[in-house]
């Protein structure tokens, strides 16, 4: 718990609705924070001064122990146990500091389709000149059914690969942006920039929103985040264009 935002929060006789709209976050993500999640640095940039507080007395600078010991491992920065922990916040920065690429590899990827806050998101970055390449199950191939039914929800995900086709679609009219579908089998759901790679273990009979995600590095890992940028690659050379 986060004692010390706590009372700068009661001293400014703030809500945590009143932090999220000031900050154009989720209520959820400020609760987070008052248990003690560490903001991102423009988050506690732009919440120590609408508290008037300063940074340190928020959120007191980690020793230099904790710091070397913050990343999960020397490839991985950071894992979330499961797909629905990540943050709205890291999706929207992974996106959002893209300067050449986006890439989603995904069966349908509809948590993010069904966001119009994300789908503007994409729309601007192409519109700035950012390749955004967006890989979706085929509703009508195998490997979705047969996903489907592992997970046993029959004829749902194919329902999901539908509409996130439709939704995803609206970007179309979009320079520099292309949709495709894939007919693979994925180990993984992949979602990439050039700088930094979030990936979505697969696991049997679990969707992927219960399944493990790992931040990789691609200046501090590239090894390992070429691994995955090249099964993107190879995904998408045997994708087919869709018209949606």
């Amino acid at each position: 718990m986060n004692a010390a935002l706590r009372k700068a929060l009661a001293a400014s006789r703030l809500t945590e609705i009143d932090v999220a709209a000031h900050l154009g976050v989720d209520p959820k993500t400020v609760r987070r924070w008052l248990s003690g999640q560490r903001p991102y640095p423009r988050h506690r940039w732009a919440l120590a001064d609408l508290l008037q507080a300063e940074e340190d007395a928020l959120w007191p600078p980690r020793s230099q122990e904790d710091e070397a010991h913050a990343p999960a491992s020397k490839h991985v920065q950071r894992v979330y146990a499961h797909r629905w922990q990540v943050p709205r916040e890291v999706w929207w920065d992974l996106f959002s500091s893209a300067e050449q690429e986006i890439g989603i590899l995904v069966y349908s990827g509809l948590f993010l389709a069904d966001d119009p806050g994300i789908l503007q998101l994409l729309e601007a970055r192409a519109r700035e000149g950012v390749s955004v390449r967006i890989l979706l199950g085929d509703p009508e191939s195998e490997p979705v059914k047969q996903r489907g039914r592992e997970e046993q929800i029959g004829e749902a995900l194919a329902a999901r690969a539908n509409n996130a086709l439709l939704l995803f679609g609206t970007l179309l009219h979009v320079d520099g942006v292309e949709i495709r579908t894939h007919s693979t089998i994925l180990y993984n759901s992949v979602y990439l920039t050039e700088k930094k790679l979030l990936v979505n273990q697969h696991i049997y009979g679990l969707p992927a929103a219960k399944s493990p995600v790992m931040e990789i590095n691609r200046e501090l890992s590239p090894d390992m985040a070429n691994t995955y940028a090249r099964s993107f690659d190879g995904v998408w050379d045997k994708s087919k264009n869709t018209a949606t």
